[in-house]
């Protein structure tokens, strides 16, 4: 078949209830290719098209990253109203590769426009001239190898000839597989919403497993809806839900050079049209595409290279939600806390350290702990009825969620991440090997 099974089949993870697939089915004006390259001189699929057959509106947050990819460059480089292409490769980062990376997708747009456009006449009445510009890329892999533009060209005739107009479960599978690279498992998500009276969909994808802590967003992922949302409010929108979704996770706190978020509106559903964020005919569109974000964002955690762990940190009541973020990500993010979890130690004192370090002023007299619904420190100092074995059983479950109050206001933020495990270490100290 062609799609990454090896990755799939080979899963460690505990986090087995992430391994429900929604039913992603059609989606009016989305096309999809998938096909191998031979990027990994194997036979899996490692390129895919997304192609919008009538154009699609658009928005993308991108890597903060001082240093970033060529296809980043090139996709800022594009200021135009409607996309008809979305092309995404692994393997190559296209990142450090200088004048050449960014050429070849230049040279790569010209012939992938060249081959939209007899499509166009091949299957439109008043068929259109597809431009390079009119085409976005996604690129995922290794950083500073030579960028691979004639594998990627001799196969594009090929990419595509198999696009496909009606799209099933299958189809966004083999799109979800073949944009992976260590992840062990695809990543889909959907939400359907109403505008007016008119049901909208909302499909989502994504990858990710390591070098991941959002400064924007993080990994690749990539949202399709059939609404008509015009792009300035698509961009308000994404940028609004990324803040609570993939901006709240962290596997190994590395931000990407390659970090990409994309929504794509292809206007096939008819609605009441849409003119502001603040519109209330789009509370409902707003709700479901954090849902979506949110989907995906907990299944790049859950599938964290070398995740035996799914892990939840909660804080509530702070001052402000920036000083809730910040004590979070210092809890994910450290090492120590991270193998405690690993090896299901209930090492809360990790915890009180992660906390200090945040660099918040904390009262430390007014603040509580709790793992699941245990409580562990309870204002200040350690609960009367703290039972070791207790909380130790707790910590055996493949989700585990750390609830910390620090008692000083009433905003709180939620950060998602997973553990740290001898299996991270072997992903990575093999990585290119």
């Amino acid at each position: 078949m062609g799609i990454n099974l090896t990755n799939f089949l080979s899963s460690k993870s505990k986090s087995k209830r992430m391994m429900e697939f929604q039913d992603l089915d059609h989606i009016d004006g989305v096309s999809i290719s998938t096909i191998c390259a031979n990027l990994y001189n194997n036979s899996r699929d490692d390129l895919v098209m997304f192609y919008f057959r009538d154009g699609a509106n658009h928005a993308s947050v991108y890597t903060q990253s001082k240093i970033i990819s060529e296809n980043i460059k090139w996709n800022l480089n594009q200021k135009v109203k409607k996309i008809f292409s979305l092309i995404v490769n692994t393997r190559n980062a296209n990142c450090f590769t200088g004048k050449q990376g960014y050429k070849s997708l230049e040279k790569i747009a010209e012939l992938a426009s060249q081959k939209l456009t007899e499509k166009q006449k091949e299957d439109d009445d008043l068929p259109k001239k597809i431009k390079l510009k009119e085409i976005l890329f996604g690129c995922t892999g290794t950083i500073g190898e030579i960028f691979p533009e004639e594998k990627i060209s001799n196969k594009l005739n090929e990419l595509v000839e198999k696009i496909k107009y009606t799209q099933n479960k299958y189809i966004w599978m083999k799109a979800a597989l073949g944009i992976m690279t260590t992840d062990t498992q695809p990543k889909m998500a959907m939400e359907k919403c109403f505008i007016g009276n008119s049901e909208i969909k909302i499909f989502g994808v994504a990858k990710g497993s390591g070098m991941i802590q959002p400064n924007m967003a993080t990994t690749l992922g990539y949202i399709f809806t059939d609404a008509d949302i015009p792009n300035d409010i698509l961009k308000k929108l994404l940028k609004k839900n990324i803040y609570n979704t993939f901006n709240a996770i962290s596997c190994d706190s590395d931000t990407s050079t390659n970090d990409m978020v994309s929504i794509f509106s292809t206007g096939k559903s008819k609605h009441p049209k849409i003119e502001t964020i603040n519109d209330d005919k789009i509370k409902d569109f707003d709700i479901a595409l954090n849902k979506v974000l949110l989907n995906l964002a907990k299944r790049v955690v859950a599938d964290g290279e070398g995740a035996s762990k799914f892990i939840t940190i909660d804080t509530q009541n702070c001052k402000n939600e920036d000083d809730a973020k910040k004590i979070g990500f210092s809890i994910a993010n450290s090492p120590l806390v991270k193998t405690a979890i690993a090896g299901e130690d209930p090492n809360w004192g990790r915890i009180i350290m992660a906390i200090g370090k945040a660099d918040i002023p904390i009262n430390y007299e007014k603040l509580s702990i709790k793992f699941g619904d245990i409580s562990v420190v309870h204002n200040g100092k350690l609960n009367s009825n703290y039972n070791e074995d207790e909380v130790s059983e707790y910590m055996k479950s493949d989700s585990i969620e750390i609830n910390v109050d620090i008692c000083s206001g009433s905003k709180c933020f939620k950060v998602y991440t997973m553990d740290l495990t001898k299996k991270y270490i072997e992903i990575n100290a093999d990585y290119r090997s």
